[in-house]
């Protein structure tokens, strides 16, 4: 009897092949009023999940309300086209460009944090629309991302991950020159941490995403050593979001995502079919649907099914595949809506500033 087994995070689970459960519409097309480059870096909603926030080299944090774009008048395509000054209810200045956005728990909705390129965290009154605490602890280093822990109320802890290979983990409440904890998940390599993002859940693991190649979960409660390292990308690990508190997803410029069992850190499944060799592209998950959506440097949205490896849907920005000479746009941010069960809302953004929401229904 051959006793001999390929290690765990060699198994990948059998797949029957995808089934199309999903019926997904363009609903809106926001327009870019900027005629020099908009790349949106950032979507976010609101607890309620009826505000949309979104952000990037614009130096904008803006505002939406979900319901007025839904709303809108549709043309014979049944897609309603609006334009930007038109579809934002109110946007904030800031200082630098951002590359992350996160509405922090327990203000109702007021306060939203944003991390910089210059290496700032900033959190915004979004009443006062006013800066209200500022965090400088990464040397000038841009940060990739911003989270907060979701249990805890206003007592909850805020993370950041920076191009200076760490990730700070700090209380809102105190004052900025203090810190809970500092991770340096490559040690003296200093890669880039790409992305940080806490269970949740509720739980006490933070995920995060670096430039190693690799992704890690910490526990927050012993923060000197990851719980779990999760290799297999090939490149930069770009992003890395909890699916529920079993697993998690991570997305690489190596064009592929991965999902993981945040119990023992075997890769699950991997997901290929968009393009990624350099630019973020987002990566947002559903978690009633256990769906995942990213962009593409092909100009295009991809939905995985957690089922299946090849996407379930694919639809593109115009003009679609421009990926040479001196228009290489590309889809740089997707934001799923997390309410709802039979329905779906996917909103997602491109590197010239447009902004694009889907409707999707399950099929009966």
């Amino acid at each position: 009897m051959n006793t001999l087994h390929p290690p765990k995070q060699d198994i990948e689970e059998e797949e029957e092949e995808a089934r199309h459960e999903w019926d997904f519409s363009l609903s809106t097309v926001v327009s870019s009023s900027s005629s020099a480059s908009d790349v949106i870096g950032a979507i976010e909603f609101d607890p309620t999940d009826n505000i949309l926030a979104t952000a990037g080299i614009s130096r904008k944090i803006r505002f939406y309300g979900l319901p007025s774009l839904l709303q809108t008048d549709a043309g014979i395509s049944g897609v309603s086209f609006v334009d930007q000054a038109t579809a934002c209810e109110y946007y904030i200045c800031t200082p630098a460009k951002l590359s992350s956005l996160r509405w922090r728990p327990g203000s109702g909705g007021r306060v939203i944090g944003s991390g910089d390129y210059d290496g700032v965290v900033t959190e915004y009154d979004l009443e006062k629309r006013t800066p209200v605490f500022e965090r400088d602890e990464h040397g000038g280093r841009r940060v990739w991302s911003v989270d907060y822990t979701r249990h805890g109320g206003a007592a909850s802890l805020g993370a950041s991950g920076s191009d200076d290979g760490t990730m700070q983990v700090w209380d809102p409440r105190c004052p900025p020159e203090e810190s809970v904890g500092v991770v340096r998940p490559a040690g003296l390599c200093r890669s880039a941490v790409c992305c940080v993002e806490f269970d949740p859940s509720g739980g006490h693991s933070v995920a995060v995403g670096c430039a190693d190649r690799r992704g890690y979960v910490y526990d927050m409660r012993k923060l000197v050593d990851p719980a779990l390292t999760l290799q297999g990308h090939s490149k930069t690990v770009s992003y890395v979001r909890f699916l529920d508190g079993g697993t998690v997803v991570t997305a690489g410029t190596d064009g592929c995502l991965k999902l993981w069992s945040a119990e023992d850190g075997r890769v699950i499944r991997t997901y290929e079919g968009h393009v990624n060799n350099r630019n973020f592209v987002g990566l947002s998950v559903w978690r009633n649907g256990a769906l995942f959506g990213c962009g593409s440097e092909n100009n295009r949205v991809f939905v995985y099914d957690r089922r299946w490896r090849k996407p379930v849907w694919v639809d593109g920005f115009e003009p679609v595949g421009m990926t040479s000479g001196l228009d290489k746009r590309f889809v740089s941010s997707v934001c799923w809506r997390q309410s709802g069960v039979d329905q779906c809302t996917l909103v997602a953004g491109g590197s010239d500033g447009v902004l694009q929401v889907y409707v999707g229904k399950r099929k009966p």
